[in-house]
């Protein structure tokens, strides 16, 4: 028999239950296989309102404290007292606490996504704050995924770093999330054609240029024609064997010349990590 949670070792934040009747109404399926176990730290352990160190820290465990997990997520990776490993254990009442700090509890089911429905509309925009861009983001990064195998967390990062959540111009004018272009006036197949806007490739005495860019007739087009881009062009054929590593995917579609940054991988995973958007991968 489970042993009781001892409350009188959680800070006034957090109260873990034994049960996951009242986590804002999302008791879900993964109830069912509830594991309670001890965690070992040395001092004290953070329970985050999500699975990276980036997220706030709403209470805390002492070594030995008994805690309820209902499922796992893929998180920030932690080298912690038992092992080294990015899963991340929500508890009872919707926190987490890095596995890397539990014993035991093999057993734990992956978590289902959060209901988190899209506002109406064909995706994200920049009028909307990261939280509900990121929710509409989810639907057509899995589409793209789906057709592509382009980790629907890459996508989603790469989106909110290339079009600054939505505000840039050629997202607000043409759903263009990732800044791909036309070349020699041919858009692909998903694209609805082209947009030539006026720029500088160099500063400060340079003569004018044009440079061309895709239009879509929605988001979900251009989520989609970003997984396309990276399927047709063969540079990108060594991301395709880390369709389930999404770190490793981006790091070979930059190593392969998506982006000049120097720091682009660490641009786009430290969204992806702070954000913890590898939840949306399709498995």
């Amino acid at each position: 028999m489970p042993h009781p949670i001892r409350r009188w070792m959680l800070s006034p934040l957090l109260v873990l239950s034994a049960t996951a009747a009242l986590v804002g109404g999302s008791a879900s399926a993964a109830q069912a296989s509830t594991v309670s176990t001890t965690v070992s730290v040395s001092g004290s352990l953070n329970v985050r309102a999500g699975a990276t160190t980036h997220s706030d820290v709403v209470g805390k465990l002492r070594n030995g404290a008994w805690v309820t997990l209902v499922c796992r997520v893929t998180g920030e990776k932690i080298r912690g007292r038992v092992r080294t490993t990015d899963q991340w254990d929500r508890t009872s009442d919707g926190r987490y606490i890095s596995h890397a700090y539990v014993r035991g509890a093999g057993s734990l089911s992956t978590c289902p996504p959060p209901a988190a429905p899209a506002p109406t509309g064909a995706g994200p925009d920049g009028g909307m704050t990261p939280a509900q861009f990121i929710a509409a983001a989810v639907a057509p990064a899995q589409q793209g995924q789906r057709e592509f195998q382009v980790p629907a967390s890459v996508t989603i990062a790469q989106a909110i770093l290339e079009s600054g959540w939505g505000k840039s111009g050629l997202t607000r004018n043409d759903h263009n999330f990732f800044g791909i272009k036309c070349f020699n006036g041919v858009s692909g197949p998903i694209a609805n054609g082209c947009h030539s806007y006026a720029t500088y490739e160099c500063e400060p005495n340079c003569l004018p240029t044009t440079a061309t860019f895709r239009t879509y007739a929605n988001a979900t087009d251009s989520f989609r024609d970003h997984g396309r881009f990276l399927v047709v062009n063969d540079r990108y054929a060594p991301a395709f064997a880390y369709t389930k590593d999404a770190d490793q995917f981006l790091y070979q579609i930059w190593k392969a010349g998506y982006a000049t940054s120097p720091t682009y991988p660490q641009n786009v995973g430290g969204l992806m990590k702070q954000y913890n958007l590898y939840q949306y991968d399709l498995k």
